[in-house]
């Protein structure tokens, strides 16, 4: 269907939006959600170890949007789609155990719009039959529902890409650019808060504190804890130094040490 009214300008921020798709069996799926992304002014798709893909049936479903399909990125891990990303926002239709607070669709777009103001940001989505698995989950900072019929919630990836990319262009061409603060930093990519996760890992086993035969879910809580922090590059630095600190040798503390470090 093409509309004949005049388009608004399309946001900078739009070209910071990846729709990321994880482990999509059926190539077609991948076509359509290209098709959705670009009636909606996205074009940035990364697909996470497709089943099928290149494949002709995802040409034909994108009906038009075979530029989309053929500038996507493939990729072998959520982190490596992740990488560069300040926040991630998972779409998913159940609650999960340790899984941050859910937002419902508008409320997680309103957010990643306002993000992607100035970083790049991502829209993810699971597989077609197990979505994401608690480990992807766990990689996405916020994660939203899409609010429809409690009795019959089931919707097609390329419907639920669609109905996000709607609500992610609508936030967008209405969003007002956050006011800069002072001291504010650069908040951390997706691989420096993976940097971080694995030196605390690995201090806390050298410390003792975890065992690495029985890790329970120590870690994804501590993922959890820093996905509602919020970390900006010079804190992830701040304790990765912190943790190098306690690494080293004991040796006598300088009396000025306390103070030596701006904070």
């Amino acid at each position: 269907m093409n509309s004949k009214l005049s388009a608004q300008p399309v946001p900078e921020s739009m070209r910071r939006v990846r729709v990321v798709l994880s482990h999509t069996s059926h190539p077609g799926n991948i076509g359509a959600a290209a098709r959705a992304m670009k009636t909606m002014g996205f074009s940035r798709l990364v697909l996470v170890n497709p089943k099928i893909f290149p494949d002709a049936q995802a040409e034909t479903m994108a009906s038009g949007a075979g530029d989309v399909l053929a500038s996507a990125q493939v990729v072998a891990s959520l982190a490596e789609a992740l990488s560069g990303t300040v926040l991630a926002l998972a779409m998913t239709a159940r609650r999960r155990e340790l899984a941050a607070e859910p937002l419902w669709a508008r409320a997680g777009a309103t957010e990643l719009a306002a993000v992607a103001g100035g970083g790049e940001v991502a829209l993810v989505f699971g597989n077609e039959t197990s979505g994401l698995s608690n480990d992807e989950l766990a990689q996405c900072a916020r994660w939203a529902l899409i609010p429809a019929n409690p009795e019959y919630s089931s919707l097609n990836l390329a419907a639920a890409v669609q109905v996000m990319c709607y609500e992610l262009r609508q936030a967008m061409l209405g969003v007002v650019p956050a006011p800069s603060i002072a001291g504010a930093g650069a908040p951390a990519a997706h691989e420096e808060i993976d940097g971080l996760m694995a030196h605390l890992e690995q201090a806390a086993i050298a410390s003792g504190f975890l065992d690495p035969e029985k890790p329970g879910r120590l870690m994804l809580r501590l993922r959890r804890l820093f996905g509602r922090a919020g970390l900006e590059k010079e804190e992830v630095n701040i304790l990765r130094g912190l943790l190098a600190s306690f690494a080293q040798p004991t040796r006598k503390r300088h009396p000025k040490a306390c103070g030596g470090i701006d904070q």
